[in-house]
Order: C-alpha cells, then sequence, then structure tokens
C-alpha cells in the first residue's frame, strides 16, 4: 500500500468536501479536467451509466449550469439554501496506472434546511488524473446507498 498516495487523495477529496460543503463552486469546477463527468446512478449497482438514466451524468457545461443554479437564487429546491456538513471516510487507492488513480471511500452528509436535518450516503468513486503536482477529477460517481427509493429533492452538489 502506498501511504503518500493515500494521503494526497485523501486530502484531495476532503479539499472538495470542504469547498462543497461551504459553497466555494467556482473553486470546486477548476478541481475537474475539461471532459469530467459527475454521475449520481438511480440504481445503486449499475456500471454502465452512459446508457442508464441518472439523477446527475454532468459535463464540464452541465457542471456550470448546476452551479449557476445554485447560486443563482432560480431553483426552487435551493431556497432557501441548506446548510451541510460532509464526511468522507475509508478511502481506498482501488488502481494507479501511473497517469490515473482510482480512489473509492464513503460519504455521509448532514443537510439542514427548512427546519428539517436529513442525511444522505453513499459511497463515492474517483477517477483522478495526476497534473501539475497534484490531481483533477476525471470521473466522480456518487453511488446513494438508497438511489432506488423515493428521494427528496437534493438541491446542492452531491
Amino acid at each position: 500500500m502506498n501511504l503518500q498516495l493515500l494521503q494526497e487523495v485523501t486530502a484531495f477529496i476532503w479539499q472538495e468536501g470542504d469547498m462543497l460543503a461551504h459553497g466555494e463552486y467556482d473553486g470546486w469546477l477548476k478541481m475537474w479536467t475539461e471532459k469530467g463527468t459527475y454521475i449520481i446512478p438511480i440504481d445503486p449497482k449499475e456500471t454502465d451509466f452512459e446508457n442508464t438514466l441518472n439523477y446527475a451524468y454532468d459535463d464540464h457545461h452541465m457542471r456550470k449550469l448546476r452551479v449557476r443554479r445554485l447560486t443563482g437564487g432560480e431553483s426552487i429546491s435551493t431556497s432557501p439554501e441548506p446548510r451541510t456538513v460532509r464526511m468522507q471516510s475509508r478511502f481506498r487507492v482501488w488502481a494507479d496506472d501511473g497517469v490515473q488513480v482510482t480512489v473509492r471511500c464513503a460519504q455521509n452528509i448532514r443537510e439542514f434546511r427548512k427546519e428539517s436535518l436529513k442525511f444522505y450516503s453513499a459511497d463515492l468513486t474517483y477517477e483522478l488524473i495526476r497534473c501539475d503536482g497534484g490531481f483533477k477529477i476525471q470521473r466522480k460517481v456518487v453511488s446513494l446507498i438508497n438511489s432506488d427509493d423515493a428521494l427528496a429533492g437534493i438541491g446542492y452538489i452531491l
């Protein structure tokens, strides 16, 4: 096990979670490659995301539009803006070919909005590309553990 690599990818993913929890969306958008995809599948066991229905399958353009909706005040699901706390754990470097690193981890999010506290748990899979001494996100898959059940409106980025 390469503990140095594990520490580096963990710090990168923790930084992403902190940015999302604090609404630093411009910085979050810069963490992605131009061709990166952000995916939230409906079926938690699905792997063919391109040919199945997903809650989200965002490319660069769609990520920017999602951020605009979140920050523009025009989305009913983000008014009032939810407050979130994110916790990621159970990091595992699953693959490393010298250019791309695949990392799996768990995420728990607490959301407070409209006097209600909600919980969301998911397995995350990241495909990270090494660049400029760090990483960029090539793909992020958020597999909610209850994605095939009825979900309340989620008005922020998982």
